[in-house]
């Protein structure tokens, strides 16, 4: 092709874009001109006049009149969905039957649990999106925590989207947990839970102690550490209760692994106890040694002063009536473990939750217990059954005996199998 040839075709190409961008400038200011207009016809119009005396105009408004969006009613930015259920027939239907058998409480209880956690839980409605009520967070948080259900089940149920059970949750969890743990979860009348032990037939005792595992899923990270001895990842729940079995001291958070002496010897009871300041100064005297107010514990746990546990190895007549005595009140901590599992079934069944909220979910569990049981809420015989049904695949773990004790702790052990032997020919 001649040069000459070729510089006409490239000049051509030039004029022919020069052309295309003078015809799409022109169009965007003819565009530019009639929005323009059509906003000053909507600003000198009654409405755009009340605008232009308060702030303004909106974002919005000024979009619609220049065409950008359609007029529209604002609503709630929300799926659609059913509450019905919820509003219709729980609220003003259900029997207190209905209310137990699936909120393990009374319309009456969950109310008032809904009132202590009012502070923590209250929201507001936003542009986008109705708050949902306190009551059916709360409602949601234990229909979850009560039963095995899935997330989506339990949208379904409620209406709600599945993120918002998982929301709602851990909303009500930590309202729980900061609001009511050191309110529900306490030592209370020390004398009483002491009387209470002694008519089982231990003096001075002040509780149970004992460890449970909540099977969990595997963490990302160290996830090893809560592989326990029955091969499956779970976390430790450490707590002392009292002679009615409800909790007085929680702590959990520890992975599988760990030994259950090891968890109470770096607890903040165990630090307590060893300095003396846990229970008020009551001392007895069993024979001639003097016993402070003890705890008891299974094999697992080092005997101390102020901790009693069974005897092991060979036992002749007075040992086996020691270790009856014990075990007949330590039992207490062994129901409790089972009537919070029976209630709050999501404890049975491993947890999908992050290895920090775990804990969370578990203490306000704990701290359930602990209202269902001061409230006098029924417990159905029908839950331990479907209880047990659920735990067969995560069976607890079983527990080295520690062997370690202290002088002054085998005094008193001795002094109370001696004591327990005279009371025993005297009856």
């Amino acid at each position: 092709m001649e040069p000459s040839a070729i510089i006409a075709d490239v000049l051509s190409v030039a004029n022919t874009s020069r052309l295309i961008a003078h015809l799409f400038q022109t169009q965007m200011q003819r565009n530019r001109e009639r929005r323009q207009r059509k906003l000053r016809e909507y600003l000198n119009s009654e409405r755009g006049m009340d605008l232009l005396q308060s702030a303004g105009p909106r974002p919005l408004d000024i979009m619609v009149a220049m065409g950008h969006v359609d007029p529209m009613e604002r609503r709630c930015w929300a799926r659609e969905t059913s509450t019905d259920w919820w509003d219709r027939i729980v609220l003003q239907v259900w029997d207190e039957s209905q209310w137990l058998r699936n909120f393990r409480m009374r319309k009456c209880t969950f109310m008032e649990l809904c009132e202590l956690l009012s502070p923590a839980l209250k929201r507001q409605d936003t542009r986008m999106r109705a708050a949902l009520t306190i009551q059916k967070r709360v409602a949601i948080a234990l229909w979850k925590l009560a039963t095995p259900d899935s997330y989506r089940s339990v949208a379904n149920q409620f209406g709600v989207g599945k993120s918002t059970v998982g929301v709602a949750v851990m909303q009500v969890a930590r309202a729980i947990v900061d609001l009511l743990l050191h309110k529900v979860v306490t030592l209370g009348d020390v004398q009483a839970i002491i009387d209470g032990f002694a008519a089982m037939g231990f003096p001075n005792c002040g509780g149970a102690i004992d460890g449970t595992h909540i099977p969990i899923l595997g963490p990302e990270h160290q996830g090893g550490q809560y592989i326990n001895r029955k091969g499956y990842f779970s976390m430790v729940l450490q707590a002392l209760v009292d002679h009615k079995g409800r909790f007085t001291n929680i702590n959990v958070g520890w992975p599988g692994k760990v030994h259950d002496a090891r968890v109470f010897k770096n607890s903040g009871l165990f630090r307590r106890l060893q300095q003396g300041v846990y229970f008020p100064d009551h001392k007895i005297t069993v024979g001639d040694v003097e016993m402070p107010t003890v705890i008891l514990g299974d094999p697992a746990y080092p005997l101390m002063p102020w901790l009693m546990k069974p005897y092991t190895g060979a036992l002749d007549t007075e040992k086996e009536l020691f270790n009856y005595r014990l075990s007949k009140c330590r039992m207490v901590v062994e129901c409790a473990f089972g009537r919070l599992k029976a209630r709050w079934r999501s404890l049975l069944t491993r947890s999908d939750l992050s290895p920090k909220n775990i804990p969370i979910v578990i203490a306000a569990c704990c701290v359930l217990h602990n209202l269902c049981e001061i409230k006098g809420e029924t417990f159905m015989q029908g839950w331990e059954v479907e209880a047990n049904r659920l735990s067969a695949d995560y069976a607890q773990p079983d527990t080295r005996a520690i062997r370690r004790s202290q002088r002054e702790a085998v005094r008193i052990r001795e002094a109370l199998k001696a004591r327990f032997q005279t009371e025993r020919g005297n009856e």
